[in-house]
């Protein structure tokens, strides 16, 4: 009986051993198994993020090509280093083109040559529209798509002043009608004076006098005749800008001047044009 009893406890013994370590061993392949799952949980968080990521540029792409194919007329063209435009404004300028002078259309070789007879055109029409008569002392000259209006100093100013007389009335009326007849355009006022030296009370030299005579016209553009003052530039020349040589008083006189530069916003300006012509000049406007 003894003896029976010391082999159930070797028994019971043995068994109990080899069951712990079956167990430490199983706690350790259930903490491994948990650890790579961990990592496992961790790596699939970071797909994720990436993928959304990559998911996010796809959907900025999509949306820019959806847009870039809803905007098709508004796609922009560089034209040598004056303008930005658009195809919906090529196309304006294909429908201005065919009034152009047939001689000079056939001189236009590039899309620049093109749009500057185009704008050329539109902007003498303006002029036209507006009575303004050229004469010795009001002079137009369009340079490309630039219009360059010359006024002389008698017709706004009394010798020496800033201040506009009365004569200068008519003249500033017929140069507003122009300008606000085009949303488009931008002006700047410039002022203009002989190489005499001049010092008064109010004007140190002839800066000072040639850029108070354009904020004078600039004002009387904006208070009197409602030109909007952001499409205004003021600026003064001095005497550095002469046309003839001051050895006269004929000269001198031509030196003394305002000169008003209209610059019409490219694409703006053919945006309010009629859309009632037909296309031309294919080959010059090609896309």
């Amino acid at each position: 009986m003894k003896k029976v009893s010391v082999l159930l406890l070797l028994v019971a013994t043995t068994f109990s051993c080899v069951s712990k370590k079956k167990f430490l061993a199983l706690q350790q392949e259930n903490g491994e198994i948990k650890s790579e799952l961990q990592k496992t949980r961790v790596a699939k968080e970071d797909l994720e993020s990436k993928f959304d990521k990559i998911q996010s540029r796809v959907d900025a792409y999509n949306s820019k090509i959806a847009t870039l194919k809803q905007e098709n007329n508004t796609k922009l063209d560089v034209v040598g280093n004056i303008a930005v435009i658009s195809k919906a404004t090529k196309d304006k300028m294909r429908e201005t083109l065919k009034h152009v002078n047939a001689e000079k259309l056939a001189n236009a070789k590039t899309l620049k040559d093109s749009m500057n007879l185009a704008v050329a055109y539109n902007l003498e029409k303006t002029i036209s529209e507006s009575n303004i008569n050229e004469d010795e002392d009001f002079a137009v000259n369009i340079n490309e798509t630039v219009v360059m209006i010359s006024i002389a100093d008698n017709m706004l100013f009394n010798t020496g002043s800033y201040r506009l007389s009365s004569k200068a009335d008519n003249v500033l009326k017929k140069l507003a009608d122009v300008i606000n007849s085009e949303p488009s355009l931008d002006v700047m006022v410039e002022g203009h004076t002989d190489a005499r030296t001049i010092n008064t009370k109010f004007l140190a030299d002839n800066w000072d006098l040639s850029v108070m005579r354009s904020t004078s016209v600039v004002r009387k553009l904006q208070e009197k005749y409602n030109v909007a003052p952001e499409k205004l530039i003021a600026a003064g020349r001095s005497s550095y800008q002469p046309i003839a040589e001051n050895d006269s008083s004929e000269n001198r006189a031509k030196n003394r001047r305002t000169r008003i530069i209209i610059l019409p916003n490219i694409n703006k300006f053919f945006a309010l044009m009629s859309e009632n012509n037909t296309t031309v000049a294919e080959n010059n406007l090609s896309d």
